[in-house]
């Protein structure tokens, strides 16, 4: 069957296209994982995506179709941060909370709005097609029309340094370790944007 792609941003709430993907990304990034693969085992659609979504202040997602079978996906979020939104969760593989840095690093003033790429994924058979820089720029894009939004952050599972690579290609700068080291953090300022 030949190719048929087409990009939908999701306008009506229902992200459930992105069920069956956003699992194959967690157990992507546990295959990935040089510390703590366990702690994917509690990572799902319900618990990472949906959740992000239902609690997120504005969220764009949009889905990678091939003759209307979704391949792919970028979900991204607009949330309003305070301070003790960085505290470690309880999921966190952290041996002393004392000493792990959570999400933000200490130079975030809080509070404030914080863009956020939570999660893309493109299926191996269509990462030829340079599907995931189309979405990263439709994400991007989209975080970056946010006149409140001064800072974009992306967290990137430990293990899987070709994702960290794409980012820092792009324009993004590594800000630190989060959890010692379970996630890494890249983030881009408003000053550096392009407009």
């Amino acid at each position: 069957m030949e190719r048929n792609i087409t990009l939908e941003v999701i306008t009506d709430g229902n992200i459930e296209a992105c069920r069956d993907l956003c699992n194959e990304l967690m157990a992507f990034q546990k295959s990935q994982a040089t510390l703590a693969p366990e702690a994917f085992d509690a990572m799902n659609f319900d618990t990472r995506m949906k959740k992000g979504f239902e609690s997120a202040l504005e969220s764009q997602v949009v889905v990678v179709k091939d003759n209307g079978v979704p391949v792919g996906y970028v979900f991204s979020t607009i949330d309003m941060v305070e301070g003790e939104t960085n505290a470690i969760p309880d999921w966190a593989p952290v041996k002393d909370p004392s000493t792990a840095q959570g999400f933000y690093p200490d130079w975030v003033q809080f509070p404030q709005k914080i863009g956020l790429l939570n999660n893309l994924y493109i299926r191996d058979d269509y990462r030829d097609l340079k599907l995931g820089s189309q979405l990263f720029n439709m994400s991007i894009d989209w975080l970056e029309s946010h006149a409140d939004v001064d800072l974009i952050f992306i967290y990137i599972s430990n293990g899987n340094d070709a994702a960290l690579n794409f980012y820092l290609n792009r324009g993004f700068t590594y800000s630190h370790e989060v959890f010692g080291g379970f996630i890494k953090a890249v983030y881009k300022e408003k000053k550096t944007w392009v407009f």
